[in-house]
């Protein structure tokens, strides 16, 4: 036995040294914010974190105040809690704070994609607003119409049947299939035979999409902190595969009306020799980063607006003016009305209920790598350093969206909350006596915010228009709760629910 003891002591030094390396005995140093490692060398804090976020952010603010440093992963993330502080984060960004590394390791781990070469974010910014905005816009109106109202007018409507389903199921199968046709292309007419054969081709292939896309939809949390046991990690690989090929660049090449925004950023990429499998990957990570989020936005959304009569009144009645003023209307027969990127932007009590919506049910965390040893001052003028190869993090959601002293009653659902008392929007949110510059942030901020948000926008705003324009709809159970949300997914976008809620819709027409 004698021969074992030094290499038992052999083998504890080296853990413990690795533990060292790692940062698993770190000790705090003066001038940088509280440190809290945790119970679990290395872990550190992470199972309490993916557990429930909001509820651990909210302990560690009561025990350390507005900025600390906690150990998840083998990581260390500073996290600011006051938003007060927030536009120092978003200056530093430029020069010493960096997402690219960060972005890149999530999106190798959970799309399957990689490239050396960094492409800039000009390309999207020009297609996703602007005038570019306008293509896309008329796109996603042509799929929602053709997913929606294919059979407005087909038959007698003074019988016409009532529909059951889970709203959040509905709300996220069609919008998600109307931005992916609006994305990806059409089938055309000249390979099924008619238009009317072409559209039903989309319909049901952006139907069985959906299908695939809801079951990696529930894997991801999990696979992006790579925790999926070992049966699911399977099927996340088939998924994967199953994408790469439903959305490979040799058959989006096959479709018509495919986005320009799509179009070039393929482009790019084979100018730059990335091999037709890596973008296939791509194309996948696309789909995700354009309609991962935007389909549970949908539901909470028309949600809120069915348990608030006040709210469905108020956008309903803005909704007719629109329609008014623009000589449309929704009928048995005639042309579909037609929502352009101008009208969409007629609507501010319709804004402000869909951003009171988005802060409520919005939450991603907001995380930058910190590229060398720096110091941030905070409002209360208290200034910390932090380390380079440290994490910097925020979660607006707890620390601005749910702030009782920037938000009155942050839990209750105010449809005019975003609006001045003329009728305009309304950006004066205050803490401690200093107006915010970020109130709510369901899009990020400075420059890696989100460059789709307001194609995203455009799209919820026009499955609410059609919903009230044709459709009757209607809770099940006016009386049911509004389903709580699935904090297995804080961090990631747009919250989803606990469970669906049933409700039931029908054509007036």
């Amino acid at each position: 036995m004698g021969f074992l003891l030094p290499i038992l002591l052999a083998l504890l030094a080296s853990v413990f040294g690795g533990l060292c390396l790692l940062g698993a005995f770190r000790r705090g140093r003066p001038g940088e914010p509280p440190l809290d490692r945790g119970p679990i060398p290395w872990l550190g804090h992470v199972l309490e974190f993916r557990r429930d976020t909001v509820k651990f952010l909210e302990r560690m603010k009561r025990k350390h105040g507005d900025i600390f440093t906690v150990q998840l992963g083998g990581f260390y993330y500073t996290f600011l809690m006051d938003p007060r502080s927030f536009g120092m984060i978003v200056k530093e960004a430029r020069t010493k704070l960096d997402f690219s590394k960060f972005a890149q390791k999530l999106v190798q781990k959970v799309f399957g994609y990689h490239s050396d070469h960094k492409f800039p974010q000009m390309s999207s910014n020009k297609h996703l607003m602007g005038d570019g905005l306008v293509v896309m816009t008329q796109a996603m109106m042509s799929n929602l119409q053709n997913l929606m109202l294919y059979s407005v007018g087909t038959g007698d409507n003074s019988h016409i049947p009532w529909n059951e389903d889970g709203l959040f199921n509905y709300s996220y199968n069609i919008v998600f299939r109307a931005g992916y046709l609006a994305l990806f292309g059409n089938e055309t007419p000249k390979s099924t035979g008619s238009v009317e054969k072409a559209r039903e081709v989309d319909r049901v292939e952006s139907q069985e999409l959906f299908r695939e896309f809801r079951k990696y939809d529930q894997l991801f949390p999990n696979l992006a902190y790579g925790v999926l046991p070992p049966g699911e990690k399977r099927e996340a690989e088939r998924l994967k595969r199953l994408f790469w090929n439903m959305l490979s660049v040799k058959k989006v090449r096959t479709k018509e009306n495919v986005s320009v925004w799509v179009r070039e950023q393929q482009q790019e990429r084979e100018e730059h020799g990335m091999e037709d499998f890596m973008q296939d990957r791509y194309m996948f990570l696309l789909l995700w980063a354009s309609q991962g989020n935007t389909g549970s936005a949908a539901f909470w959304l028309l949600l809120y607006l069915m348990k608030h009569p006040d709210a469905m009144r108020a956008v309903k009645k803005e909704v007719e003016e629109v329609l008014k003023e623009t000589g449309q209307e929704g009928k048995h027969e005639g042309p579909f009305i037609n929502l352009t990127r101008d009208m969409l932007q007629m609507t501010p009590i319709l804004d402000s209920a869909m951003e009171e919506t988005l802060r409520l049910t919005t939450a991603p965390v907001l995380t930058r790598a910190v590229l060398q040893d720096m110091s941030l001052k905070m409002a209360d003028g208290n200034e910390y350093c932090i380390r380079e190869g440290d994490r910097v993090a925020l979660f607006p959601y707890t620390a601005v969206q749910m702030d009782p002293e920037v938000h009155l009653d942050p839990l209750t659902y105010k449809y005019d909350r975003f609006l001045t008392a003329e009728g305009g929007k309304k950006t004066d949110f205050y803490k401690g006596g200093k107006k915010l510059k970020y109130y709510s942030m369901p899009w990020g901020a400075g420059i890696t915010m989100c460059p789709g948000r307001f194609f995203a926008t455009n799209e919820l705003k026009q499955f609410v228009f059609l919903m009230l324009t044709y459709f009757d709809f209607e809770l099940k159970n006016p009386d049911e709760k509004i389903p709580d949300i699935d904090t297995n997914r804080w961090g990631f976008g747009s919250m989803q629910p606990t469970r669906d809620i049933q409700f039931r819709y029908r054509l007036r027409f």
